[in-house]
């Protein structure tokens, strides 16, 4: 099978491409080249995405015979999936959206069959304005792909974690447990709460999978539900030495100007906020019927610490290990 990947060279369209080259297929990864390479077995095209589509891509310079069957894209931007279903509208699209597309954070149980979204933006914005401004142009996204292409696969992932991560999110977890580790303290972590992820691997296998079989309708792509402790345990695990984790209050860490989620000064896959209760309680049913299989927490932890070892530049995101100590000796002290 012809599979084209929208990019091909960062994380998750990245382990698309090498899935896909790993299954047999004919992978070609199109982007401008300029955050990293292409696995090996992949073809490589370079295209800056707002320009037109590149010779060596467009139909009419191609044999009617070596069309591609399958499109792969994780675009946020309107204008440039407008643009690429323009171009392939006959592949089977397997686009690449957000859990940031639904209206309803705080309601647990959703499914992707039954949750509003928000209204679309099909203007090109700045996605780094905001979630809601992102997940409004992924909602745009998703209706040009179904609007034009002749079959529709729409994957909303949550979290997703595993070697690689340019976010540093999850890579948070074995990063400072191996640090307390070495150094004899405990681990600051928030009062226990759901979480929901997906490894990268286990995302990238679906999404070939879906174009192999053709699967179309909309899905999230996460775990099912699980306590955060469960997923700690886990790492704990893989780490020498399981160091102590230490509970503060959600609004202790509110007073100390700790942040949920990610970013400076924050402690990831944390969302204290009750509006945001039910953004990591999705309800995967159809997901996993469909095909979604999530490896062991363990799994992941360790693959991504033996990462972190090999990458010493690797983005961690979060409180500083110092910020992290200062925090639990204002705890113990308030205690």
């Amino acid at each position: 099978m012809r599979i084209l990947v929208l990019g091909g060279t960062v994380f998750l369209s990245r382990a698309v491409a090498t899935e896909a080259v790993r299954r047999g297929h004919d992978v070609t990864c199109a982007s401008r080249g300029t955050s990293g390479s292409p696995p090996d077995g992949a073809r490589f095209v370079r295209w800056d995405r707002a320009e037109p589509v590149p010779a060596e891509l467009a139909g009419a310079t191609r044999p009617a015979d070596d069309t591609f069957d399958a499109v792969v894209d994780v675009s946020g931007t309107p204008s440039q999936v407008r643009r690429a279903v323009s171009a392939f509208p006959g592949a089977h699209w397997t686009f690449v959206s957000t859990g940031n597309v639904y209206a309803d954070t705080a309601t647990p149980g959703g499914t992707a069959a039954t949750s509003a979204l928000v209204d679309p933006v099909e203007t090109d914005e700045d996605p780094l304005s905001g979630p809601a401004v992102y997940g409004a142009m992924k909602v745009a996204c998703e209706n040009l792909v179904r609007e034009g292409a002749s079959a529709a696969l729409v994957i909303r992932p949550g979290l997703i974690v595993g070697p690689g991560d340019p976010s540093g999110r999850f890579a948070y977890w074995p990063a400072y447990l191996a640090a307390a580790s070495a150094d004899g303290r405990p681990v600051l972590v928030p009062q226990d709460g759901p979480v929901q992820l997906v490894d990268v691997r286990d995302l990238a296998q679906w999404v070939v999978a879906g174009a192999e079989r053709r699967l179309v309708g909309d899905f999230d792509a996460v775990c099912p539900s699980v306590p955060r402790s469960e997923v700690l345990a886990a790492v704990s695990d893989v780490v020498a030495g399981s160091p102590e984790l230490v509970v503060a209050p959600t609004a202790f860490l509110d007073e100390r100007g700790v942040k949920p989620w990610s970013g400076p000064r924050s402690i990831p896959l944390w969302i204290g906020d009750p509006a945001w209760a039910g953004f990591m309680r999705r309800d995967v049913t159809a997901s996993l019927e469909a095909g979604l299989t999530i490896r062991p927490f363990a799994d992941t932890a360790q693959d991504t610490l033996e990462w972190l070892s090999a990458t010493p530049d690797a983005t961690v995101t979060g409180l500083t290990r110092a910020e992290e100590l200062d925090v639990l000796d204002a705890l113990a002290g308030a205690r």
